[in-house]
Formats: structure tokens, C-alpha cells, sequence
């Protein structure tokens, strides 16, 4: 192999790595959350594979100061209700939540927290 050849495969092998999305552990795609309106929140969501399906994974690190009605969906560039994934089971570190079939999460960039109740936003997180 001479030169040319080693450099155009080396191009190849950045570009191929960089188009991937960013992983945690090597398991998903993670952003951290930001709040919406008046609600403290902290800490990080992955989506993340599973099985024949996805999840959406909050961290160790995730934190809700706590709302009414609050539930976890996917959003691109805003919340798609028709990805809602049920109420969020702890205001304090790990939990998970299965994609609903059918659902591409490559086909979203946010995870939300969305009280239903008084649709209105409460975090998200954005990939």
C-alpha cells in the first residue's frame, strides 16, 4: 500500500466515525436535559438499543424538582405526542422506558418531560 492509499483509507475511516452518533459507553446516543418554564432538572438521557427494540435510559445523574402529570415522549425539534412512553417513574436517577414499535428513534433529536395534564413542556434533552 503506498501513501495515497493509506491516507484516502484513513479519510475514509475519520469520516465513517464522525457521521456515527455520539455514544455513551458505547450504548446510545446521550444529551443532557435542559428545563422548560419554571421546573429544576438536571442530569443526562441516552437512546439507546435494545433487544429488537430502543429505550430511552435517564441516567444516574437525572434530578426533577417534580411536576404534575409528567411523561417522557421524543420530539424533533419539538414534542411529538404520538411518542409519549407513560409517566416518569422517579424524580431521582436511573429508569427506562421502552420505544412504542413502530418508532424510529433516529428519526427524533429530543427527549422530553411533558406534563400532559396542562400541555406544556417541563425539560428536554437535545441530541
Amino acid at each position: 500500500m503506498d501513501r495515497r492509499q493509506f491516507l484516502n483509507m484513513t479519510a475514509a475511516a475519520v469520516a465513517a466515525t464522525i457521521a456515527q452518533p455520539v455514544l455513551a459507553g458505547g450504548h446510545g446516543r446521550v444529551a443532557a436535559f435542559k428545563k422548560k418554564n419554571s421546573y429544576a432538572v438536571s442530569g443526562r438521557a441516552e437512546i439507546a438499543k435494545k433487544g429488537d427494540g430502543y429505550v430511552i435510559n435517564l441516567l444516574d445523574d437525572f434530578e426533577f424538582d417534580g411536576a404534575p402529570d409528567p411523561k417522557i415522549a421524543l420530539g424533533k425539534n419539538g414534542y411529538d405526542k404520538n411518542t409519549l412512553m407513560g409517566l416518569l417513574k422517579s424524580n431521582k436517577g436511573a429508569s427506562s422506558y421502552e420505544v412504542p414499535a413502530g418508532i424510529n428513534p433516529d428519526d427524533y433529536n429530543e427527549v422530553w418531560i411533558w406534563c400532559e395534564q396542562y400541555n406544556v413542556p417541563l425539560a428536554v434533552a437535545s441530541f
